[in-house]
């Protein structure tokens, strides 16, 4: 038999995990500027399996147009390039020494809109986790025994505010990627 307190904890923590799941997928996508999570989509046929990137290699960005990848085994260099290129980010790697450089072109203004459309499908998809998980625990406290109704409807309002937090925190990640994709 669970209780309103553990109910309104377990749909926190689903919101949280949605906000953070929405964060990851954020920081994946291209904006003007180099961020090692960019290439976090990338996987790399290496040692008989596909990886990760960041588990066969570091990933920096020293400068604001530039990403640079190292190798942890020089032999998975070739491997690594072809993966970049083969992402569809549309990203064109260049090996120099042990190290492979990223640069990043500029985005056109059409490719800039299309990611946008792309942040706000991604964070429609964060909200819809966050009201799921509200409706989940709803659901949960309409069916408790033994408890008042005021106590229901005080969780429900509750668990509403904890709702309208969460969506308004994705709401903020929505703004500050938009500005940062726009940003030329």
């Amino acid at each position: 038999m669970s209780t309103i307190p553990e109910l309104t904890k377990h749909a926190r923590e689903a919101m949280h995990k949605a906000i953070e799941s929405t964060k990851r997928e954020l920081g994946g996508i291209r904006s003007g500027k180099a961020s090692p999570t960019l290439l976090d989509v990338v996987r790399v046929d290496a040692y008989g399996s596909s990886m990760p990137l960041n588990q066969v290699a570091m990933v920096s960005a020293p400068e604001p147009r530039l990403l640079t990848v190292q190798p942890f085994d020089k032999g998975l260099s070739q491997a690594i390039e072809k993966a970049i290129r083969d992402a569809g980010l549309g990203l064109n790697p260049a090996s120099q020494g042990n190290v492979i450089r990223v640069p990043l072109p500029m985005l056109s203004e059409e490719r800039r809109k299309e990611l946008v459309k792309v942040v706000h499908k991604l964070a429609e998809e964060g909200r819809i986790a966050v009201r799921h998980a509200r409706t989940d625990c709803l659901s949960k406290v309409k069916k408790l025994e033994k408890i008042s109704e005021d106590d229901k409807t005080r969780a429900e309002k509750d668990i509403q505010k904890l709702t309208d937090e969460h969506i308004r925190q994705i709401d903020g990640l929505i703004v500050s990627k938009e500005a940062e994709i726009m940003e030329v």
